[in-house]
């Protein structure tokens, strides 16, 4: 469920309700994502609700790579 990839929405803190995808997994409670209105940083996993959809794209990819993917 929690993979490179995925594509989520915030649930909380001041980016909630925006969608992103996971560029990174740290380890089992925190991973790294980004989105078209949400920065790149280490996020909890119980503050995202997870999509079924998940984009093929390598670890840590670019910014604009996500922001093409999302829009």
């Amino acid at each position: 469920m929690i993979e490179i990839g995925r594509i989520c929405t915030k649930m909380a803190g001041r980016e909630a309700g925006n969608k992103c995808i996971i560029v990174d997994v740290i380890d089992k409670n925190y991973v790294v994502v980004s989105g078209l209105k949400v920065k790149r940083r280490r996020c909890n996993i119980k503050h995202l609700e997870f999509h079924p959809d998940v984009k093929k794209i390598e670890k840590d990819a670019s910014d604009e790579k996500i922001k093409r993917l999302l829009s």
